[in-house]
């Protein structure tokens, strides 16, 4: 007996790791010691706070890899967690991946992680390490999981957590793709049990539905820095799972709430699709989707008008679409 005929194959899984290594370039270096190691920008800030988070992008996986787009899932993980720590404020300054599966399949560990280098690449975010794990009888054949981590840095002064709303304020929304990462197990029961597959071309979606689904979950860093330069941002809410009423709530002091203009904006036609076919209420569709938009920002009504007026063409465009009252 041998770990292999075990369910393990450490020669497969150096395979992965030196493949990793060989899309990075220069950069895979640093891959394949105990720990990864960025150099901390001291001069760039007087009093750093370092935000750290970790997330997955849940069962979008098995979308991806019924379509066999497995680079979609790394791409979504690095976006999703990159816009957790701009909520505060923060700039990226390191990423670490983790992938598991029930018996390794290079292609797709190494097509997932391409998705991690290629989107840490164009945010210049240093790919600093990560975990291939193989484990028979965690996960079926066909099955896997994917988690990144990522630190942040931010001034004190420049955090961002809402405790400067107020009353009057204007809730500014920027437009997402589509689900981003969230919704997935509600919208594949949906579909499964109205026998729709995802190579299906739909009239209102004018291509197939596992194009649709694989949108990209959109990162606002851009968006973020340009709100950032421009002005006092209050809060930032990104909206994952909980839908708007659960993520705005967060950056919402108590004593107010946040009141949305239900309908006033363009969704997706994904939404109205999964809203037909499964017949779902629309208090469950607005906690369980983002219902086309991906990250809120606070501002107060003054700055809000200034910025609608004039905002960067080549970012997503902010619309206004509620307001902060008491209550």
């Amino acid at each position: 007996m041998d770990y292999r005929s075990a369910g393990v194959d450490i020669d497969k899984g150096d395979r992965v790791v030196q493949r990793i290594k060989d899309l990075m370039g220069q950069a895979g270096a640093r891959i394949g010691h105990f720990g990864g190691a960025v150099p901390f920008p001291v001069g760039r800030w007087k009093e750093p706070l370092v935000v750290t988070s970790i997330d997955g992008v849940g069962t979008k996986v098995m979308v991806a890899a019924a379509v066999g787009r497995h680079e979609v899932s790394g791409r979504d993980m690095v976006h999703h967690s990159i816009n957790d720590i701009a909520c505060c404020g923060a700039e990226p300054i390191a990423f670490m991946d983790y992938i598991a599966m029930g018996s390794l399949d290079e292609d797709v560990a190494v097509g997932a992680i391409e998705g991690v280098v290629k989107a840490c690449q164009y945010w210049d975010v240093p790919l600093v390490g990560g975990e291939t794990a193989e484990m028979p009888g965690v996960y079926k054949p066909g099955e896997y999981d994917l988690v990144g981590a990522v630190v942040g840095v931010v001034e004190r002064s420049e955090f961002i957590d809402g405790r400067g709303v107020a009353a009057g304020d204007v809730l500014l929304g920027f437009p997402s793709t589509g689900l981003h990462t969230n919704g997935f197990s509600l919208a594949r029961r949906v579909l499964a049990d109205a026998g729709v597959k995802y190579d299906a071309v739909l009239p209102e979606l004018g291509r197939s539905v596992g194009e649709t689904l694989l949108d990209e979950h959109r990162c606002y860093l851009g968006e973020i820095r340009e709100l950032k330069r421009r002005c006092r941002v209050k809060g930032l809410a990104h909206i994952t799972g909980g839908g708007l009423p659960g993520n705005v709530a967060r950056v919402i002091p108590e004593g107010l709430q946040a009141e949305f203009a239900w309908g006033s904006w363009q969704e997706p036609p994904i939404f109205a699709l999964l809203r037909r076919l499964g017949d779902i209420p629309e208090p469950e569709m607005q906690r369980t989707f983002n219902l086309g938009v991906g990250m809120v920002a606070v501002l107060d009504p003054v700055t809000a008008e200034a910025i609608m007026s004039d905002f960067p063409d080549e970012l997503e465009s902010p619309f206004r679409m509620g307001f902060v009252k008491g209550g």
